[in-house]
């Protein structure tokens, strides 16, 4: 059975949207079946895989909302043999309303993609930048959530209120919800300021936090702008290293968790 990681947190320019394309696509690198869930309106994961949003005519809004098979939205990477993706819309943003007086409202995505969890070996989810009814779906859906923070001054600010509602979702919607791992992005081995949240992070967090940390790099901030996760645009980058270096410590650690 595969397994569900959401990439999640409300605060946005956290770098959760590249952290969801470069996961997914460094898992596939790594020939793990990999499917990429584009659960944001903005459909940023979408046109980061090289395929136009605006072209899109069915996406997870209709897999959710009017229940469209999800066998038949699915599409595959045009550059990565193991990487697929369930695209996004702008439609999805009338979602939440329009699943307000839905039985189960919050458990529409994980009926969407149980079913497909036998298929893949990671399913991703790139989440919206807030903590609406979509990212509420997406947490009951996942196993697990990576939670990337960016090294910055407020980097501790709303996560708190992250961790609150991820609290509620496991006790009232998935139990079986786990933290996969705090992700450390945006760092600058120049900047004082990167360093103190790194060890204030580590030091509040323990265990939670991945030993990977994602660096500032120029190429990661480039290569959505041609359809191209950072492995394919530039292998070599450091930006593309640490992701893939992320996606081995995952698997590392699942792997491990699997033979227990």
């Amino acid at each position: 059975m595969g397994k569900i990681i959401a990439v999640a947190n409300q605060k946005g320019g956290v770098g959760k949207t590249t952290t969801a394309i470069n996961l997914a696509a460094s898992l596939a690198a790594l020939e793990f079946r990999t499917l990429l869930v584009d659960a944001d309106p903005q459909a940023n994961a979408t046109s980061g895989l090289g395929f136009d949003p605006a072209t899109i005519t069915t996406s997870i809004y209709e897999c959710m909302v009017e229940d469209v098979k999800v066998e038949d939205i699915l599409l595959q990477s045009p550059n990565i043999e193991y990487l697929d993706l369930i695209p996004s819309h702008i439609d999805l943003v009338g979602a939440e309303v329009e699943m307000i007086n839905l039985p189960n409202r919050e458990e529409k995505m994980r009926e969407v993609l149980n079913p497909l969890k036998e298929k893949y070996d990671y399913i991703i989810i790139d989440c919206s930048p807030s903590l609406g009814l979509i990212t509420v779906n997406s947490l009951t859906a996942a196993d697990s959530v990576v939670i990337p923070v960016q090294c910055e001054y407020f980097a501790l600010e709303g996560l708190g209120k992250l961790l609150n509602t991820i609290k509620i979702i496991q006790s009232r919607l998935n139990t079986e919800l786990a933290i996969e791992g705090i992700l450390l992005t945006m760092y600058d081995v120049r900047l004082r300021l990167s360093n103190q949240v790194v060890e204030e992070v580590k030091t509040h967090f323990q265990q939670m936090v991945f030993d990977t940390i994602i660096p500032r790099n120029v190429k990661l901030s480039e290569s959505p702008s041609f359809g191209l996760p950072a492995i394919l645009y530039d292998a070599e980058s450091k930006g593309a290293l640490s992701y893939l270096n992320l996606a081995r410590e995952i698997a590392e650690k699942n792997s491990v968790a699997l033979a227990k």
